[in-house]
Order: structure tokens, then sequence, then C-alpha cells
């Protein structure tokens, strides 16, 4: 824990720009069957080569894997979650998660399509007082270097839904971010992966890139 409250106050105190730190993001890894580790091998990284180009950030290539209940989650703050299936958090992984956010971390949760009524029942357990409420459009999260007026962009179309994002907000502090009907962690995987159009990638680095940035720079939002 101490090490993740050093490096916020680092962010908050300096900004990632000023002296850009050499730090890493992690994967988690859960239980239920979900396939966590979706869009590992190139998602990530082409994220990571974005943001430490486009925001010159140093972020480590290679992304960490920490599982819900480990101690090790304190070390990193900022955490990617994704998958299509079921998620299950027990007891003390759900008590580890809640703490860690609570602590100052990030959660970002990218639904790769199928996870959805999975992950909400969830993130009940992770702060059963909490309604996900949707994350309005002239939130910080979406203008950072790059401007999102409408919220997410949509990447790929599955149920003809718009694209949403949800949030955890503490003390007015967003520590959950869960992209819905996005598809923002294909967007990022390599072009020959997908077929995805240059223009429809960029968006999706563009709006992953916000993402670092507002969990880096530390800004906070009023409601």
């Amino acid at each position: 824990m101490l090490k993740l409250v050093s490096l916020l106050i680092f962010f908050s105190t300096f900004g990632v720009f000023a002296q850009p730190a050499s730090y890493q993001i992690a994967v988690l890894k859960y239980n239920g069957g979900g396939d966590w580790y979706s869009n590992l091998e190139t998602s990530l990284p082409n994220l990571i080569d974005f943001a430490n180009r486009e925001l010159k950030t140093n972020i480590k290539k290679e992304q960490a894997i920490v599982e819900a209940g480990s101690p090790e989650i304190f070390d990193y703050p900022f955490v990617h979650m994704t998958g299509h299936g079921n998620v299950v958090f027990n007891n003390q992984e759900a008590e580890n998660l809640r703490n860690y956010l609570l602590a100052g971390g990030f959660l970002h949760i990218d639904d790769n399509y199928g996870m959805d009524p999975f992950i909400r029942r969830e993130i009940k357990k992770l702060f059963p007082n909490q309604e996900l409420i949707e994350v309005p459009f002239d939130h910080p999260i979406y203008h950072q270097k790059f401007d999102f007026n409408n919220g997410l962009p949509k990447i790929h179309e599955h149920d003809k839904k718009p694209p949403q994002g949800f949030g955890i907000f503490v003390n007015n502090r967003l520590v959950l971010f869960y992209t819905y009907e996005s598809d923002l962690g294909d967007g990022w995987e390599s072009q020959e992966v997908h077929n995805d159009s240059e223009s429809t990638r960029r968006r999706a680095l563009e709006m992953g890139a916000n993402i670092l940035s507002f969990v880096f720079l530390g800004v906070d939002y009023a409601q």
C-alpha cells in the first residue's frame, strides 16, 4: 500500500509529464471462468506505446498480472480488467479490491462482450451501498489530451446499443470506470487482429490514453 500511496503523491504533486518515472500497469486475473487474459498479447502493449508516444509517459511495455485477492495489487496505481464471460470475487477478493480502490487505486473494466451481467453483480460486492452511474460527458476523463464530447467511441457493434461509461465515485473521486458496449480493448489490438480501420483504432487508443492520463495526473471531478 505504501508504494501505491507514494506513487499517487508523486503524480498529484509533480504531474506525470514533469519528470516521467518508469512504472507499470497491471491486468486483473479473476476467477469464475471468464477469459481475463483476452487481448493480452497486443492490446495493452499497443496502448502503452501510444501513451508513451503521445503523452510522453514512461510506462513499461510489459504489463503485470495481479490476482484480485493479492496484496501486490497495491503496487499498481492502474489496473485493467477485461473478458467475455463470468466473473466471481470471493469475500476476501472483494474486500481487497475495495481497500485498493479506497486507498487511491483505479480499476478500468472493459467489457469485451458478455461480461456485463456478471461484472455488475460483482461490483455490487465491492460497493453494496452504491450504484454504477453513467459518467457525464463533461467529466475530465473524456477531456484529457483528446476530447470525446459524446462519451465513449463505438469500436465494435454487438447489440446495437450505444457505448456507455459507468463509474463508482468515492468522495467525488472516480475510482472505477466501466466501459460498456464500446470494446475499447479490441480497438487497441493490432490491426490484423480485427481488421478495424485506422481511424477506429486511433479513436480507441485516444480514449485509452485519456483514461491513463486522467489516472496519472490525479484529476478529481466534483459532481
